[in-house]
Protein backbone atom coordinates (compact mmCIF):
# COMPACT_ATOMS: atom_id res chain seq x y z
CA UNK A 1 0.00 0.00 0.00
CA UNK A 2 1.19 3.46 -0.27
CA UNK A 3 2.56 4.79 2.42
CA UNK A 4 3.18 8.52 4.16
CA UNK A 5 5.37 10.61 2.81
CA UNK A 6 8.04 10.49 5.42
CA UNK A 7 10.69 12.17 3.16
CA UNK A 8 10.56 9.51 0.59
CA UNK A 9 7.57 7.87 -2.30
CA UNK A 10 7.40 4.41 -1.00
CA UNK A 11 4.85 1.29 -0.99
CA UNK A 12 4.86 -0.80 2.18
CA UNK A 13 3.42 -4.39 1.70
CA UNK A 14 3.55 -6.35 5.30
CA UNK A 15 4.25 -9.72 5.81
CA UNK A 16 5.23 -12.80 7.89
CA UNK A 17 6.43 -10.75 11.22
CA UNK A 18 8.96 -13.97 11.67
CA UNK A 19 10.45 -13.17 8.25
CA UNK A 20 13.05 -10.70 7.16
CA UNK A 21 11.84 -6.92 5.89
CA UNK A 22 12.96 -6.48 2.41
CA UNK A 23 14.09 -2.24 1.76
CA UNK A 24 13.38 -2.81 -2.19
CA UNK A 25 16.02 0.25 -4.23
CA UNK A 26 15.32 0.34 -7.73
CA UNK A 27 17.80 0.76 -10.89
CA UNK A 28 18.02 4.19 -12.79
CA UNK A 29 14.29 4.78 -14.49
CA UNK A 30 12.75 2.53 -11.88
CA UNK A 31 10.45 3.58 -9.51
CA UNK A 32 8.85 1.94 -5.61
CA UNK A 33 6.79 -0.62 -8.09
CA UNK A 34 9.65 -2.19 -10.09
CA UNK A 35 11.50 -5.16 -7.30
CA UNK A 36 7.90 -5.72 -5.67
CA UNK A 37 7.49 -8.89 -7.94
CA UNK A 38 11.14 -10.08 -7.38
CA UNK A 39 11.35 -8.61 -3.65
CA UNK A 40 8.16 -11.69 -3.15
CA UNK A 41 9.96 -14.04 -5.13
CA UNK A 42 12.93 -13.97 -3.00
CA UNK A 43 11.82 -14.25 0.20
CA UNK A 44 7.91 -15.07 0.05
CA UNK A 45 5.80 -13.50 2.66
CA UNK A 46 8.17 -11.27 3.74
CA UNK A 47 7.41 -7.77 4.20
CA UNK A 48 8.52 -5.37 1.38
CA UNK A 49 9.64 -1.53 1.53
CA UNK A 50 9.90 -0.56 -1.62
CA UNK A 51 11.03 2.74 -2.08
CA UNK A 52 11.23 5.65 -5.24
CA UNK A 53 14.46 7.94 -5.80
CA UNK A 54 13.84 11.46 -5.69
CA UNK A 55 16.34 12.75 -8.07
CA UNK A 56 15.64 12.75 -11.83
CA UNK A 57 18.20 11.80 -14.70
CA UNK A 58 16.34 12.71 -18.23
CA UNK A 59 13.14 12.22 -16.26
CA UNK A 60 14.41 8.81 -14.98
CA UNK A 61 13.97 8.53 -10.87
CA UNK A 62 17.74 7.66 -9.55
CA UNK A 63 18.97 7.74 -6.10
CA UNK A 64 21.76 10.07 -6.50
CA UNK A 65 22.86 12.84 -9.31
CA UNK A 66 25.92 11.19 -11.48
CA UNK A 67 28.64 13.44 -13.51
CA UNK A 68 28.65 10.65 -16.22
CA UNK A 69 28.15 7.41 -16.60
CA UNK A 70 30.00 5.42 -13.78
CA UNK A 71 31.44 8.92 -12.54
CA UNK A 72 29.15 9.46 -9.31
CA UNK A 73 28.26 12.93 -7.70
CA UNK A 74 29.94 12.56 -4.17
CA UNK A 75 28.34 15.81 -2.68
CA UNK A 76 24.98 14.26 -3.97
CA UNK A 77 25.49 11.03 -3.28
CA UNK A 78 26.29 11.94 0.58
CA UNK A 79 23.31 13.90 1.05
CA UNK A 80 21.02 11.51 -0.76
CA UNK A 81 22.66 8.69 1.52
CA UNK A 82 22.00 10.64 4.68
CA UNK A 83 18.47 11.43 3.49
CA UNK A 84 17.66 7.57 3.15
CA UNK A 85 19.51 6.68 6.05
CA UNK A 86 17.21 9.14 7.71
CA UNK A 87 13.86 7.63 6.02
CA UNK A 88 15.03 4.19 7.36
CA UNK A 89 14.68 5.24 10.62
CA UNK A 90 11.32 6.99 10.45
CA UNK A 91 9.78 3.82 8.48
CA UNK A 92 11.23 1.54 10.77
CA UNK A 93 9.10 3.32 13.72
CA UNK A 94 6.06 4.17 11.62
CA UNK A 95 5.45 0.32 10.37
CA UNK A 96 6.75 -0.88 13.81
CA UNK A 97 9.47 -2.60 12.42
CA UNK A 98 12.72 -2.17 14.55
CA UNK A 99 12.40 -5.48 15.78
CA UNK A 100 12.44 -6.92 12.73
CA UNK A 101 16.23 -7.53 10.65
CA UNK A 102 16.12 -4.97 7.46
CA UNK A 103 17.71 -6.31 4.37
CA UNK A 104 18.60 -4.09 1.27
CA UNK A 105 18.17 -5.50 -2.07
CA UNK A 106 19.37 -3.15 -4.45
CA UNK A 107 19.70 -3.53 -7.88
CA UNK A 108 22.50 -1.07 -9.96
CA UNK A 109 22.29 2.31 -8.67
CA UNK A 110 19.80 1.19 -5.82
CA UNK A 111 22.69 -1.35 -4.99
CA UNK A 112 25.07 1.78 -5.33
CA UNK A 113 23.19 4.04 -2.14
CA UNK A 114 22.57 0.29 -0.35
CA UNK A 115 26.61 0.23 -0.32
CA UNK A 116 26.90 3.83 1.13
CA UNK A 117 23.97 3.20 3.36
CA UNK A 118 26.42 -0.24 4.97
CA UNK A 119 29.52 1.87 4.94
CA UNK A 120 28.42 5.35 6.97
CA UNK A 121 25.16 4.42 8.66
CA UNK A 122 25.69 0.26 8.99
CA UNK A 123 23.01 0.08 12.24
CA UNK A 124 20.35 1.36 9.23
CA UNK A 125 20.67 -2.44 8.01
CA UNK A 126 20.91 -6.26 9.05
CA UNK A 127 22.61 -7.01 5.67
CA UNK A 128 22.03 -6.34 2.11
CA UNK A 129 21.89 -7.98 -1.26
CA UNK A 130 23.64 -5.92 -4.23
CA UNK A 131 22.49 -6.83 -7.50
CA UNK A 132 25.07 -5.27 -10.03
CA UNK A 133 26.86 -2.52 -7.97
CA UNK A 134 29.86 -0.76 -8.90
CA UNK A 135 32.74 0.96 -6.50
CA UNK A 136 31.58 4.68 -6.60
CA UNK A 137 34.47 6.18 -4.31
CA UNK A 138 36.73 5.40 -2.02
CA UNK A 139 35.44 4.85 1.04
CA UNK A 140 37.76 6.38 3.78
CA UNK A 141 37.70 4.72 7.33
CA UNK A 142 35.61 1.34 7.47
CA UNK A 143 33.11 0.96 10.05
CA UNK A 144 32.80 -2.57 11.92
CA UNK A 145 30.39 -4.53 9.75
CA UNK A 146 31.51 -7.38 11.92
CA UNK A 147 28.94 -10.57 10.47
CA UNK A 148 27.16 -8.50 8.53
CA UNK A 149 25.66 -10.91 5.65
CA UNK A 150 25.88 -9.21 2.14
CA UNK A 151 25.86 -10.79 -1.02
CA UNK A 152 26.99 -9.46 -4.46
CA UNK A 153 26.00 -10.92 -7.72
CA UNK A 154 28.15 -9.63 -10.75
CA UNK A 155 27.75 -10.11 -14.49
CA UNK A 156 30.82 -11.41 -15.92
CA UNK A 157 30.21 -9.21 -19.10
CA UNK A 158 28.21 -6.46 -17.41
CA UNK A 159 28.64 -3.63 -19.84
CA UNK A 160 28.31 -0.64 -17.23
CA UNK A 161 29.68 -2.23 -14.46
CA UNK A 162 34.15 -2.03 -14.82
CA UNK A 163 35.15 -5.56 -14.07
CA UNK A 164 37.37 -5.14 -11.27
CA UNK A 165 34.93 -3.32 -9.28
CA UNK A 166 32.67 -6.39 -7.60
CA UNK A 167 36.03 -7.69 -6.10
CA UNK A 168 37.03 -3.93 -5.03
CA UNK A 169 33.87 -3.96 -3.51
CA UNK A 170 34.55 -7.60 -1.60
CA UNK A 171 37.93 -6.82 -0.23
CA UNK A 172 36.42 -3.33 1.42
CA UNK A 173 33.24 -5.37 3.03
CA UNK A 174 35.99 -8.07 4.35
CA UNK A 175 38.20 -5.24 5.65
CA UNK A 176 35.30 -4.06 7.54
CA UNK A 177 34.63 -7.91 8.57
CA UNK A 178 31.17 -8.36 7.00
CA UNK A 179 30.38 -11.79 5.85
CA UNK A 180 30.85 -11.04 2.24
CA UNK A 181 29.83 -13.66 -0.26
CA UNK A 182 30.65 -12.64 -4.10
CA UNK A 183 29.36 -14.43 -6.71
CA UNK A 184 30.11 -13.50 -10.43
CA UNK A 185 28.35 -15.49 -13.50
CA UNK A 186 28.14 -15.50 -16.88
CA UNK A 187 25.65 -12.35 -17.29
CA UNK A 188 25.38 -8.65 -18.26
CA UNK A 189 23.58 -5.89 -16.20
CA UNK A 190 20.37 -7.71 -16.59
CA UNK A 191 19.44 -10.22 -13.88
CA UNK A 192 18.79 -13.46 -14.79
CA UNK A 193 17.47 -16.79 -12.96
CA UNK A 194 20.16 -17.97 -11.33
CA UNK A 195 20.28 -14.77 -9.79
CA UNK A 196 17.03 -15.60 -8.18
CA UNK A 197 18.38 -18.91 -6.77
CA UNK A 198 21.23 -17.57 -5.28
CA UNK A 199 19.50 -14.79 -3.64
CA UNK A 200 17.11 -17.17 -2.42
CA UNK A 201 19.18 -19.61 -1.42
CA UNK A 202 21.02 -16.99 0.15
CA UNK A 203 18.42 -15.09 2.42
CA UNK A 204 17.25 -18.82 3.79
CA UNK A 205 20.48 -18.78 5.76
CA UNK A 206 20.42 -15.44 7.28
Amino acid sequence: MPGPDLGFTHVFMPGDFEKPVLLLLHGTGGNEHDLLELGAAVTPGAALLSVRGKVLENNMPRFFKRLATGVFDLDDLQKNTEALATFITAAKEYYNLNDRPLFALGLSNGANIAINILLRYPAALAGAILLRPMLGMEPGALPDLHGKPILILSGLMDAIVPRDHPVQLEKIFSAAKADIRLIIKPAGHNLIQSDLDDMQNWIAQH
